[in-house]
């Protein structure tokens, strides 16, 4: 068998260099953009999504992140509020009496791990399209075409590609915007991560979880990614000036939050 570092010998680092690129756009990118074109599984899902379309126009809702915050966060106070959760958001259902409107899943690593807890959610799903392995397309479970490489943009048409911008509350605030919202408010976006390392980085947890709301968010044995809080910080940036360009507004509710991007407000004081 012919070794892969034999073959880098033999062929001229730029060329090696183009070949590699090439794979991991087709394999990031490319593959699933080609399927969202052809695929008849898309179509439908592309119709589902439009009848979410301005539904909310106006109205205000709750994106509601993951962080210890969460455990000082009256959620009871949601209750009538449009919520849209992230991830393993479930995981305080239970705990809180509390139940998000949607939940909204983009991490590779994540619905790898949790896709039979997601899809046996009984409330709407936004997942990336990478992911519809894992999934049964139908009304309560809609595809994402969303991507983590460049261009960084904002887009308010969650019927196109979605930038990711580092962290699925980006992908939210686009979904938000697309579904009419005027106000978009953050609670538990703590923007603070207890476990330090390289952004992006790929990790297995060896213990508890001090980064979420529970100790068993990213529990022992958890593969995940590093934060990257430079990179979702340039997307804020992006998704504050889309909203203000349209009149609209993103606030940030957070407890003790550090995040410093979006005009903060007393999350008690918002009822």
């Amino acid at each position: 068998m012919v070794d892969k570092d034999d073959i880098k010998q033999i062929i001229p680092d730029p060329m090696w260099q183009f070949a590699s690129d090439r794979y991991w756009d087709w394999y990031n990118r490319d593959r699933h953009l080609l399927a969202r074109i052809f695929s008849p599984v898309w179509m439908k899902n592309k119709a589902r999504l439009e009848a979410w379309r301005n539904r909310f126009q106006g109205e205000r809702c709750f994106v509601v992140g993951n962080g210890p915050s969460l455990r000082n966060t009256d959620l009871s106070k949601l209750a009538g509020e449009f919520t849209l959760g992230m991830n393993r958001i479930y995981l305080a259902f239970d705990d809180y009496d509390f139940k998000t409107s949607c939940l909204v899943s983009v991490n590779d690593l994540v619905l790898e791990q949790c896709h039979q807890d997601l899809a046996a959610l009984e409330l709407p799903k936004f997942v990336t399209w990478r992911a519809r392995q894992y999934f049964q397309a139908d009304e309560s479970t809609l595809f994402l075409d969303t991507d983590y490489t460049p261009p960084e943009d904002f887009n308010g048409d969650a019927t196109g590609r979605l930038f990711e911008g580092f962290t699925v509350t980006y992908v939210c605030l686009q979904l938000a915007y697309f579904m009419g919202f005027s106000q978009a408010i953050l609670i538990g976006v703590d923007h603070n991560f207890a476990t330090k390392g390289p952004a992006n980085a790929v990790v297995t947890s060896e213990g508890d979880d001090p980064n979420h709301f529970s100790a068993q968010y990213f529990g022992k044995g958890f593969r995940w990614q590093l934060p990257d809080l430079e990179g979702s910080e340039r997307a804020y940036h992006l998704a504050k000036s889309a909203y203000e360009a349209d009149g609209r507004q993103i606030l940030d509710a957070t407890v003790g939050g550090k995040l410093t991007i979006f005009s903060k407000v007393e999350f008690d004081r918002l009822f």
